[in-house]
């Protein structure tokens, strides 16, 4: 920060403020159709909230690019959601209001941009505003250069302070700007210089280390009400998918108890749809209370998954419960006719956040009648409200003392509820419902099929293998590009932008779990092609990890590489692990060998102390390192008959692959024999006795 002018520096800190994540207040739904701009041409559903703004709102491309320059205007790069409460504050406070359109319409070239159809100009800037601010959001805004070169950026500004951000733009530009030019050299090179990560000097991998991540990563979960020890909260599926794996290997009591408490803990809480299903994107306490109201696809294609694979491990029906719910709120409310699955729904309706999902008493006491009291105690509704006047509908007694209080046992209380929440649910459809954005990504339908597959393992029900089979088709043949390539959207009836390093990395992620999941070699042969197109345009000459941005597309300030692990895993850590795998059953060594150098590149990152909420994905790919993977291998006529029966197991870091007749792939060579079916229970291609029966082959897998 020492590169940015003292005035740029002193205003930032004077009029830094909150982002999303701030108590809502009204918004209106409703916009002045007085004005039209030139995002009316646009798909994305958040630039088209913004068409009828009176700011001359423009797209990025090289057109609006070129105008910037042309006219010498400082652009206004504003990057949101369509889910984005605080965008549609600022939207309604300043995008609205014509005095503050004519400063940006007359000063600058004003750019909208939806961060989840462009995630690599929101991470250029997400990464400006951190240097200049400390700390990022959405709405972000930023203004840079003609060039695009950022001299400023925030997130949430009320009206007074954006106008007062955008005059001292206009002065300085004005009379002093050098000092602009050498805002944008700082914060260029700051970006630059956030992309190098220290290379250790040695890489090895070793049990203790992984041990040692792991229990620093557990000393801070909070055992009362689960997840991560800090509010706000958020889902965080990766982090506890890589406590499973730590479970599994070590069967640590205190990796049990984080997996239990959380899961539980969020399935109870507000932050879950007690009537629709589905998750809120994050809660604002500490206890999943109170959620920001927003739901993504991306969070509940991953806790399908997570609920799945903590159901292999204690078969808790609470879990197969939020699981049928949440796969019921996705088809109902987030399908698309051509087969893919919508972004989100907005965390506002009627220009209030959550009011589609809250209660008065008065309106239970309504229409349950002498039912209410009972239904009202098991959601913990009171006459004031537990939250802003009004009741978040959530669990915070125990089911069991509920029921036996009452007489009953807790299946006739769940029976109970169940039948309630039908007529509470059924009310609910006469409110005006939250905005859908849908849009469809190429990444976060990916991340919905593997959801999908695991909840196929759990449970062996395969509407939840056609659901994702459905969506991984439509995929393939409407979001693959003639160069063999992917498109990140798809709307209208049209993809239109290339993709990015995440939605290649998780859709061959979720191709090799469709294999896993049926053992149909196309898949393979599918994600075989992909990583081979991803290898050609995204690698990097000067180091082992991969670019954001593919070769062919058009360069932006800074070609960013992404590998911190989020709520979404890193595009770097999912490929890392793709490799691996593909390798494996390939025979590829050359890919195992890429994914061993991109992960040790990340030794000295993954390894400092409470480091491993950021990098679980990464972890993960360690613990492969020091426990080679199971390659579980099933060959005969009967092959997906054990399959089904051996995926309904926990199986830790393995692979599973198979065929019922004689295969040419590697791991499944001679392993054919004729009138049998046989489990080969391998390790690094050495393989043990096969076996015959599932209970064998689990006894095989020794951890």
């Amino acid at each position: 920060m020492r590169h940015i002018p003292i005035i740029l520096l002193s205003l930032v800190l004077f009029l830094l403020s909150t982002s999303c994540t701030q108590k809502s207040h009204s918004v209106k739904d409703t916009q002045d159709h007085k004005y039209t701009n030139a995002l009316i041409n646009e798909t994305s559903p958040y630039l088209l909230q913004h068409a009828h703004n009176p700011v001359k709102w423009r797209a990025w491309n090289d057109e609006t690019l070129e105008l910037a320059k042309k006219e010498d205007k400082l652009m206004i790069v504003s990057i949101g959601y369509a889910a984005c409460h605080w965008c549609h504050v600022m939207e309604h406070e300043s995008f609205e209001d014509e005095e503050v359109a004519e400063l940006m319409n007359t000063h600058f070239i004003p750019v909208k941009i939806d961060r989840e159809e462009r995630p690599d100009i929101d991470d250029v800037y997400m990464a400006a505003c951190n240097i200049v601010t400390g700390r990022g959001g959405w709405p972000l805004n930023a203004i840079t250069l003609p060039d695009s070169r950022p001299v400023f950026a925030g997130t949430y500004y009320p009206k007074d302070q954006w106008i007062k951000i955008l005059e001292q733009m206009i002065d300085i530009k004005a009379n002093k700007p050098e000092r602009l030019e050498e805002a944008a050299t700082g914060i260029t090179e700051g970006i630059k210089k956030a992309e190098i990560i220290a290379l250790p000097k040695e890489v090895r991998f070793d049990r203790s280390t992984f041990d040692n991540m792991m229990k620093g990563y557990l000393s801070n979960i909070d055992y009362k009400d689960g997840g991560n020890n800090r509010t706000p909260k958020f889902m965080m599926p990766n982090n506890f998918e890589m406590t499973l794996k730590y479970l599994w290997l070590s069967g640590d009591d205190k990796a049990r108890e984080a997996v239990d408490i959380t899961l539980k803990r969020m399935a109870y809480g507000g932050v879950y749809d007690q009537l629709g299903g589905g998750f809120a994107r994050y809660s604002t306490d500490g206890v999943w209370k109170v959620p920001h109201f927003e739901k993504m696809l991306y969070d509940n294609g991953q806790l399908l998954g997570l609920y799945a694979e903590a159901y292999k491990v204690n078969k808790n029906p609470l879990y197969k419960r939020v699981i049928e719910q949440t796969f019921d709120f996705c088809n109902r409310e987030l399908t698309d006719k051509a087969g893919g699955f919508y972004s989100s729904l907005d965390a506002d309706s009627e220009g209030e956040e959550g009011k589609f999902y809250v209660w008065q008493t008065e309106e239970l006491d309504s229409l349950l009648g002498d039912d209410a009291k009972l239904y009202k105690d098991y959601y913990s509704v009171t006459p004031n409200g537990n939250w802003e006047h009004t009741n978040i509908l959530h669990i915070t007694k125990s089911p069991e003392k509920i029921a036996k209080k009452n007489g009953m046992s807790v299946d006739e209380l769940q029976t109970f509820i169940a039948r309630a929440n039908e007529k509470i649910f059924a009310e609910r459809t006469k409110k005006i419902r939250p905005g859908t954005d849908d849009k469809v990504l190429c990444s976060w339908n990916a991340l919905m099929i593997d959801g999908l597959l695991r909840c196929h393992e759990a449970f062996g029900d395969k509407k939840y293998y056609d659901r994702a089979a459905t969506t991984l088709n439509f995929m393939i043949k409407k979001m693959k590009s003639k160069d063999g390539g992917l498109y990140r959207n798809f709307k209208n009836g049209k993809a239109s932008i290339s993709a990015f390093l995440d939605d290649y990395a998780l859709m061959i992620q979720a191709l090799i779990k469709m294999y896993e999941n049926d053992f149909d070699a196309k898949w393979l042969e599918e994600a075989k092609g992909l990583t081979e197109y991803v290898l050609e345009n995204f690698s990097n000459p000067d180091q082992e990890l991969l670019f954001y941005t593919s070769a062919k597309d058009s360069p932006l300030i800074v070609r960013q590489t992404v590998y911190a692990d989020n709520v979404i895993p890193s595009s770097n850590s999912t490929m890392a692990t793709n490799l691996y795998k593909l390798g494996s059953l390939y025979y590829k060594k050359e890919w195992t060998e890429k994914s061993k150098a991109m992960l040790g590149s990340m030794q000295n990152e993954i390894t400092q102390d409470g480091a491993a909420s950021f990098y679980s994905n990464w972890i993960q790919l360690y613990l492969n390192m020091v426990q080679p993977a199971y390659e579980i291998a099933i060959v005969g006529k009967n092959a997906k008959a054990l399959r089904a029966e051996m995926s309904k197991h926990y199986l830790g870091n393995s692979i599973l692959l198979g065929d019922t007749k004689e295969s040419d792939m590697p791991l499944l060579k001679n392993k054919y024999m004729e009138g049998e079916t046989m489990i080969y229970v391998c390790q690094n291609k050495v393989c043990k006795i096969p076996v015959n029966n599932v209970d064998e082959a689990l006894k095989l897998i020794t951890r």
